[in-house]
């Protein structure tokens, strides 16, 4: 069997594949939003309410991931122009979130552990989780629905979701040695929003082209 198979539409579109799929991704997505639980509390104590959906990145994104996977397993019936806009707004926003937070997640582990914070098997867990979010996503892109305007508005939420968590210190608990680089990290977020939006603007063209 040749190694192009396992992403080949045979392999990646097959009904058990992708409920395996669908049932790790929810069940990450929940973990997710336990790992951001005493973040969340926090961030309702003190800042205002509108600020809370800009704080739980990761899981939101695999979350719009989970969501497109069921488009896959139960496409909709339904040729209405609402159906077609609010599956592509959703598949545009797990392409974009899902490779800018899956990569995000692993370098902020990698930049503290560099400076000197602990690395546990956690972190090991959520390295290889975050980068299977990243790979995931672009190998289904070709699959999904969403149009280049689906994905720059996907892209726009990022760059207000980045202002937000750096004006309002909403962004992910970081890794003590961190703090004293923000400015950096800061920066480093914006351009991986951009580079995303990238990366997503190019898996659509290249499902286009298929």
């Amino acid at each position: 069997m040749p190694i192009s198979y396992f992403w080949s539409r045979e392999f990646l579109m097959n009904r058990k594949f992708l409920w395996l799929l669908f049932w790790v991704n929810l069940l990450g997505t929940i973990y997710g939003y336990i790992w951001y639980g005493n973040q969340l509390e926090l961030t309702l104590e003190e800042n205002p309410l509108w600020q809370i959906v800009f704080v739980p990145d990761s899981p939101t994104a695999s979350l719009f991931f989970t969501l497109s996977l069921l488009y896959m397993l139960y496409p909709p019936t339904s040729e209405s122009r609402l159906v077609s806009v609010i599956r592509q707004l959703i598949e545009g926003l797990a392409i974009v979130c899902s490779v800018k937070y899956g990569i995000w997640a692993v370098a902020m582990i990698v930049a503290g552990g560099w400076q000197g914070s602990e690395i546990v098997w956690e972190h090991y867990m959520l390295s290889v989780s975050h980068l299977g979010m990243a790979l995931e996503v672009l190998l289904y892109a070709r699959f999904m629905k969403a149009e280049p305007w689906a994905v720059t508005i996907g892209a726009a939420w990022l760059f207000i979701n980045d202002t937000v968590d750096y004006t309002y210190g909403v962004f992910p608990w970081l890794a003590e040695p961190l703090y004293d680089d923000l400015p950096a990290i800061r920066n480093f977020t914006y351009g991986l929003s951009l580079f995303s939006f990238v990366a997503a603007l190019v898996s659509v063209r290249l499902r286009k082209k298929e």
